[in-house]
């Protein structure tokens, strides 16, 4: 048997032809490739076609029908879920085992029970229309702010790549902004710009910019050499590789530091609240309000759903990093 015959051999079905082989053996020979089965379930393909000729329906050589793999959509779900919410119980359970055995109930007020904190916190209404409008007001400032930071991170992050003496000369002060204490110059905010929505929004960029930079700065630099050989190859100029290479595959980078930044904008929208008194009361202004009244089971709700809300950002931008990973295994695989 030749060595194009020694593929495979096996059993003749009831329509094949029988094909005798240079030896003069009758068997059927058939040219089948290693079946391979994509992560996805994809198609089965033969060494024919990894040969770029397909098979027509009823050639020698025709592909293996369709393997699927099995795929079980809820697999792991069940982990994802349920474990969040044992560790929520276990909290909650740890919580008010603490309030009630292990304070004294003249100290409860310092850490009142979980029941205590929804009863005044979220089931009175009066309650809870000022807080949940104050938090609308701390969002706002924090999605602005969070937008001009992913901008303006991403455009110095792009300068920078695009050629060194740039990036020696912007990198240092991206790493002075992260270092200056932001309560130090919060005050100076509100004597150059006032104390009302322009001086939040300055503060929530200065607090979420750094991690956009550096995060995007590394994601375009990542690029492997070879990428840009064949770019240069193809006589790509600067603006092709970086909108068609660069960009493209900075994205897993970009997005994990716009996770980051999605929690640091709403910090620095409560601590603009802390000094800024003029205007729409945000969070961080009643959180003072209720430390000075002593409610704590107000201002354990402010916080609570303050981190609500870094969190629904830390999801949103992780559902995104989660699409663009797969979107470029996709492409990996092709």
């Amino acid at each position: 048997m030749t060595a194009a015959a020694e593929s495979e051999i096996v059993v003749p079905g009831p329509d094949e032809p029988i094909i005798t082989s240079e030896a003069g053996d009758p068997t059927t020979v058939r040219e089948v490739g290693d079946l391979t089965t994509s992560p996805e379930g994809g198609d089965a393909a033969t060494a024919s076609e990894a040969d770029g000729h397909t098979a027509a329906p009823g050639e020698l050589g025709q592909p293996v029908r369709r393997l699927r793999k099995l795929r079980w959509p809820f697999a792991i779900a069940p982990v994802r879920v349920f474990a969040p919410v044992l560790v929520f119980v276990l909290v909650m359970s740890a919580w008010s085992i603490a309030s009630h055995f292990l304070i004294a109930p003249e100290s409860r007020f310092l850490l009142p029970p979980p029941e205590a904190v929804v009863s005044k916190g979220l089931l009175d209404a009066a309650t809870r229309a000022e807080i949940l409008q104050a938090l609308g007001a701390t969002v706002q400032i924090a999605l602005v702010g969070l937008a001009i930071a992913i901008v303006l991170g991403v455009a110095f992050a792009v300068i920078m790549s695009q050629a060194r003496w740039a990036e020696y000369s912007l990198y240092p002060y991206a790493v002075i902004l992260q270092t200056i204490p932001v309560l130090a110059v919060v005050p100076l905010f509100g004597f150059w710009f006032g104390y009302e929505f322009g001086s939040r929004v300055i503060v929530c960029v200065m607090v979420s910019l750094f991690p956009v930079i550096t995060n995007t700065l590394f994601g375009l630099k990542s690029v492997q050499a070879s990428e840009h050989d064949l770019f240069t190859l193809h006589g790509a100029n600067r603006w092709q590789r970086l909108v068609k290479l660069q960009l493209p595959a900075a994205l897993p980078a970009m997005i994990s530091g716009f996770k980051i930044s999605a929690g640091m904008a709403v910090i620095g929208s409560i601590v603009a609240d802390f000094f800024f008194r003029q205007g729409n009361p945000g969070i961080g202004r009643m959180i003072d309000v209720y430390r000075q009244r002593l409610a704590t089971e107000e201002l354990l709700t402010s916080l609570l759903l303050s981190s609500l809300v870094g969190l629904i950002l830390f999801w949103i931008f992780d559902f995104l990093a989660g699409r663009v990973d797969r979107a470029h295994g996709k492409r990996a695989r092709r």
